[in-house]
C-alpha cells in the first residue's frame, strides 16, 4: 500500500528538473455518488445500476489532449464491507485509476478533506490544465472549485442534476450529468430529467401500476397543476383571460393496463444510452 506516501503519476524520461506538467486530475467521490444513486433510484444500487470506470475513463482521456492524467477515486471501508470492497479496489487499479480508502469507523470520517488535500498538492506540484470533481456536495467543493476556476483552471462537476445545483448555478463551472457520459451506464435509471428530452419527444413509464390505486387507504393528494401564463385576447381594452384548469378526468373502470403505444419514441431515459432489450409493448387495437 502506498500510504503515506500519495499517488504519484509516472513522469516522462525527457522531463527538466523543476519543470511542472500539464495536468488533467479526475477526484471521485465515491460514498457521495452512491448515496445520490441510491436516493434516485430508490434502493441500493445493483451492478448493472452502477456506473463503469472505464467509460469514465475514456470521456475523461477524451479531452485530455496531450496532458498528463491522473484519475482518483476516494471511499470510505466500513468493518463489513472490507473483504467485499478489495475486488471493486482491485478493478479499479486496472482501469488506471489511484484509490485512496479512508477507514469510516465514526460518522465523521469522509473523505472529502482529503480529496481537498490532493487537489491542492496536485496544484501546487504540477499546472493544473482541468479538474474533474465527481461529488453532488456542493458545501465541501463549491468555493474550492471557484477558486480554482479564477486561477485558471477549467472546472468541471461531473454528477447528477438532482443534487449538483451548486455546479449548475455557477457561472464558473462546468456540469456534465453522469448519464450523458458515453456507456456509464449499461441501463437507464428512470429519471424525469426534462432538460434532456430528444427533439421528438420521449415516454416516462409509470413508477406503479395503475391499478394499485384501488389498494391505496384513502384518496391520494393531487399534484398542483403548473399556472398557465395569461392569454390577452384580441383588443386593447378587453381583460386578459386565464386558460381554466382542466376539469378532472374518471379513470375507466375495468380497462387492461397497457404500456405507452408503439408510437417509436423513445423513452426519456434511454435516449443516449447504451441499450438492453426493449420490453415489449401492447399494441393499441
Amino acid at each position: 500500500m502506498d500510504v503515506p506516501r500519495p499517488h504519484e503519476p509516472a513522469r516522462p524520461s525527457s522531463e527538466r528538473p523543476g519543470e511542472r506538467r500539464d495536468l488533467d486530475l479526475l477526484v471521485w467521490d465515491a460514498p457521495n455518488i452512491d448515496m445520490t444513486l441510491s436516493s434516485i433510484l430508490g434502493s441500493r444500487p445493483a451492478s448493472s445500476d452502477r456506473p463503469r470506470f472505464d467509460a469514465i475513463a475514456r470521456w475523461f482521456l477524451s479531452e485530455a489532449a496531450d496532458h498528463e492524467v491522473e484519475g482518483c477515486v476516494f471511499t470510505n471501508v466500513h468493518p463489513t464491507s472490507a473483504v467485499s470492497l478489495r475486488g471493486w479496489i482491485e478493478a479499479l487499479r486496472n482501469f488506471g485509476y489511484a484509490v485512496f480508502a479512508r477507514p469510516k469507523v465514526h460518522p465523521e470520517d469522509d473523505v472529502d478533506d482529503a480529496m481537498l488535500q490532493h487537489i491542492a498538492a496536485r496544484q501546487a506540484s504540477h499546472r493544473l490544465r482541468r479538474v474533474v470533481v465527481a461529488s453532488g456536495d456542493g458545501r465541501n467543493f463549491l468555493a474550492p472549485l471557484e477558486e480554482l476556476h479564477r486561477a485558471g483552471v477549467r472546472v468541471v462537476v461531473l454528477s447528477f442534476a438532482e443534487v449538483a445545483g451548486y455546479a449548475q448555478e455557477s457561472p464558473l463551472i462546468e456540469f456534465v450529468d453522469l448519464e450523458d457520459v458515453p456507456g456509464a451506464f449499461q441501463v437507464s435509471l428512470g429519471r424525469t430529467r426534462l432538460t434532456a428530452l430528444p427533439p421528438g419527444g420521449g415516454w416516462f413509464r409509470p413508477t406503479r401500476p395503475m391499478r394499485a390505486l384501488l389498494e391505496d387507504g384513502g384518496p391520494l393528494e393531487h399534484p398542483p397543476v403548473p399556472a398557465e401564463p395569461l392569454r390577452t385576447a384580441p383588443g386593447a381594452d378587453q381583460q386578459p383571460e386565464r386558460t381554466p384548469d382542466p376539469a378532472p378526468v374518471a379513470a375507466p373502470a375495468a380497462a387492461p393496463v397497457a404500456e405507452p403505444p408503439g408510437t417509436g419514441a423513445p423513452e426519456v431515459g434511454e435516449v443516449g444510452r447504451v441499450h438492453g432489450a426493449h420490453p415489449q409493448r401492447v399494441r393499441s387495437a
